[in-house]
Order: C-alpha cells, then sequence, then structure tokens
C-alpha cells in the first residue's frame, strides 16, 4: 500500500499501456460523445481529422484506468476534488497504442484533515509514437501512513 509519505515531488509512475479499439471509440462516443467525427466514419473523414478519433472525454477515461489500475488501487487514494488543467493535444485513433505515466508536482499535508495529504500529479498520455496527445493536472486526496 502507498501512502501520502510515499509521494515525492519529482516522483515518476509509469503506468502502463492500452490499445485503442475502433469498436471502443465507437461504443464510448454513440453512449457520451455522438460528434460525427467520433462515431461516422465517413464524415470523420471529411473532417479536420481526416478519420475517425476517439473523443477527448474517452482518452480522459483511458488515463484513468491506467492510473487506478498502474498506480492508485494499491495505495490510500481516497478521490479529489476537481481538476487544475486538462488538454486534448493531438487526435486518438483506433489502433493507437498509449502509454500512461504520472509524475509527483508537489505534496502538501492537510492542515484540517490530519488523516489524509495532497498530492498534484501531472498524468500524460504518449502514443506509440512517443507523441504526447493528453495531459492533466490535478490535486489528489491520499490516505496518510496510520
Amino acid at each position: 500500500m502507498r501512502y501520502f509519505e510515499d509521494f515525492n515531488s519529482g516522483d515518476v509512475f509509469e503506468l502502463g499501456e492500452a490499445v485503442i479499439a475502433e469498436a471502443e471509440i465507437l461504443e464510448f462516443a454513440r453512449k457520451y460523445d455522438p460528434q460525427p467525427f467520433h462515431v461516422d466514419k465517413e464524415a470523420a473523414a471529411r473532417s479536420m481529422f481526416k478519420g475517425l478519433v476517439a473523443s477527448g472525454w474517452h482518452t480522459g477515461s483511458i488515463f484513468m484506468g491506467l492510473l487506478v489500475r498502474g498506480l492508485f488501487r494499491d495505495s490510500a487514494s481516497v478521490g479529489s476534488g476537481g481538476l487544475d488543467e486538462l488538454r486534448w493535444l493531438a487526435p486518438v485513433r483506433p489502433g493507437d497504442v498509449l502509454r500512461g505515466r504520472m509524475t509527483v508536482l508537489s505534496r502538501k499535508e492537510s492542515e484540517r484533515h490530519r488523516e489524509r495529504g495532497t498530492v498534484v500529479g501531472l498524468g500524460e498520455l504518449f502514443n506509440q509514437r512517443s507523441e504526447r496527445v493528453f495531459f492533466i493536472r490535478w490535486p489528489a486526496l491520499i490516505g496518510r501512513r496510520p
């Protein structure tokens, strides 16, 4: 189990990879973001993307899955109060292989809740060409060691 005290500024955690399937792009987009360039291959080909692309929200969900499976499942994570910054930097396409990484930017003990602290993380996704396609900066609430 990893606790607040185990996170230090500059720590880097590799979170694993996810292969992006066309069927997943379509399923997510049809349910949550049904814009033509996410759900219609012909319309996507005529768009500025020149082909089907994953919703940015899908990309963020992929990062979250990698983060939880690769790090937070075995930590004292107790959630977050929101996001400070989120950017979709490049399209994610069927067949892309995304690699996740989290870097600890800072940490601070809570003055009001002695049982936890805040770890500010920078989350990133890179495709198979090592292009950064996504990043997020957010304060994670992490329980302190009992």
